[in-house]
């Protein structure tokens, strides 16, 4: 870790301060940098915006893609002040940044209550074992939409 990943990765803590000040969601902040310049920031705003998506990684991915007007974080490297989430991580991963620092940990989160851990055990199981049922409906007319894109010739591929 160089100088300047500490300097970012300090933003990222400080934007998880800046988060609890305005009352926006829980303790997380995040940055995403394409070479040295900061090109997308977020910090939680769960609750305040009503939005249980809306976690540090996932504002700071939506404000750098459309500020790179790029759906993907090619060359970019992203910062966080916690151990991303299952959605967050599922995030970054369809992002496709270089690579994730992180802060804290997912246990240290534990700690204060925001503890993923029983989904990384539901992701583990088998449909049929999970909590959330899952239930497979209009598979034909799902597979009908799927076989379209597969025939159309002028998709953007992700």
């Amino acid at each position: 870790m160089t100088e300047q990943d500490e300097q970012f990765m300090q933003r990222a803590i400080a934007l998880a301060q800046q988060g609890i000040d305005a009352g926006a969601g829980g303790p997380f902040g995040a940055v995403i940098v394409k070479g040295d310049e900061v090109i997308g920031e977020g910090y939680n705003q769960v609750t305040s915006t009503n939005d249980p998506t809306a976690h540090a990684e996932v504002v700071a991915i939506r404000n750098a893609c459309r500020n790179l007007n790029s759906f993907q974080l090619d060359g970019c490297v992203l910062y966080t002040s916690c151990e991303p989430c299952p959605m967050c991580l599922g995030a970054i991963y369809w992002a496709r940044p270089l690579r994730v620092f992180y802060a804290a940990t997912r246990e240290d989160a534990a700690k204060i209550g925001f503890d993923d851990q029983f989904i990384y055990e539901e992701i583990e199981k088998n449909f049929e074992h999970r909590r959330m049922k899952l239930v497979n409906v209009l598979r034909d007319e799902g597979l009908r939409v799927f076989e379209n894109w597969t025939n159309k010739t002028d998709k953007t591929k992700y």
